[in-house]
């Protein structure tokens, strides 16, 4: 599916529903099939299912709004991409790793949590306000999760939420992270002192990669940077000046610092596929997707590009650094709310850092069609896809 047919995704998505519905019925007396009996995540708050604040118990309305009815641990108003496509598989949502009560593991497990980097945190390079859960040690615990699968296996351990030891040759390995890495960096060194380092975030990506492949991993979706130049709280919160600003009201230096970065990604993926000759190693452009979107929200379906739902201070992006989301604060001597839209269905922008539930569903759409992958990476090859509506 190429960008101009994506700019009537109304159209296209009215088919696809259609369809997805008529699958849904036919599948009432056939059972799915699905090559993937698992997904394992590692990401930051853009796929955390609940992982930080289940360490850091805090969440309040009204993020999980739209579907949730409450907070849920996901840092938007409804569901994430990842949900999406473990409802398109045919999977439950993904339990946290560090949710200790009510999680089930049996069709795998999300490490992700909110604010995580892929460096290390306890590096000069970041400033504070980052998860101490980095993509290396979201690795570490993928291993003593196998470590305890295969021992609670060897000893018959009955009533147990964890997978069969053979899981981890059928799952669906996923990736969504490194925003925090380019963009924690920005306001103090600047464009240009970010591009500097990230090389490593791409090899520590690679070598994540090849470490899950010596597991057992098979399969393996990254999905590359958002466009941040476009995010209201970046708008808001970085330096620049009128003629760093194209036609759609992005920002060009940041976002073309972003494009830089994912074409390093992009060519490190194609490199390594010859070292794992038994895996899809596949390149997921989400970024193409939600820089249509905020360039041309209302060509899909929605109104808002680069204003976020939930803020304080109205205007063109209804962001305001000083108080996020959902919390108070006195402000100029007055006491002061981030509160959400009543449509956040219109908009591309949650929080001003983050998607809304309605642009997350579109995105998802475009990685099961998988034509915004490199290889292209059609999921319905492989699975019988769900209804996700």
């Amino acid at each position: 599916m190429s960008l101009q047919l994506f700019r009537v995704a109304p159209i296209f998505i009215q088919i696809l529903l259609v369809w997805l519905v008529l699958m849904g019925m036919s599948a009432r007396n056939i059972e799915a099939k699905c090559a993937f009996k698992a997904i394992f995540n590692f990401g930051d708050s853009n796929s955390d299912t609940g992982g930080f604040w289940a360490a850091f118990p805090a969440q309040s309305s009204p993020f999980g709004m739209t579907y949730f009815k409450k907070p849920v641990g996901r840092a938007t108003d409804g569901r994430l991409i990842i949900d999406f496509l473990a409802q398109a598989l045919g999977l439950p949502f993904l339990s946290p790793y560090l949710k200790s009560i009510g999680s089930d593991f049996r069709h795998g497990a999300n490490f992700a949590t909110l604010a995580s980097t892929v460096l290390l945190p306890n590096t000069s390079l970041f400033v504070t306000g980052i998860s101490p859960f980095s993509l290396a040690i979201q690795l570490n615990q993928i291993k003593q999760f196998k470590v305890e699968v295969e021992t609670r296996h060897s000893t018959h351990s009955k009533g147990s939420k964890l997978p069969a030891p053979g899981i981890f040759g059928k799952s669906l390995y996923t990736f969504y992270i490194g925003q925090n890495d380019f963009t924690s960096n920005l306001a103090s060194i600047g464009v240009s002192g970010v591009k500097q380092f990230l090389p490593q975030v791409v090899s520590q990506i690679v070598y994540t990669i090849k470490d899950l492949y010596a597991l057992g991993g098979r399969t393996f979706l990254v999905l590359n940077l958002a466009p941040i130049g476009c995010y209201p709280a970046f708008l808001m919160e970085l330096p620049h000046d009128s003629s760093d600003t194209d036609e759609f009201g992005c920002l060009i230096s940041y976002n073309n610092a972003v494009v830089d970065y994912n074409n390093m990604l992009k060519g490190a993926l194609r490199n390594i596929r010859k070292d794992l000759p038994k895996a899809s190693v596949v390149y997921v452009d989400s970024h193409a997707v939600l820089l249509e979107l905020f360039r041309h929200p209302k060509s899909h379906g929605l109104k808002y590009g680069t204003k976020a739902c939930c803020g304080y201070g109205g205007g063109a992006y209804n962001f305001n650094q000083q108080v996020y989301c959902g919390n108070s604060k006195v402000i100029n001597g007055q006491n002061v709310t981030a509160t959400a839209c009543s449509d956040p269905q219109n908009y591309v922008s949650w929080d001003g850092i983050h998607a809304t539930e309605a642009a997350n569903k579109l995105t998802a759409y475009a990685i099961l069609n998988g034509s915004y992958s490199d290889p292209p990476f059609p999921l319905d090859n492989f699975c019988d896809i769900q209804p996700i509506g």
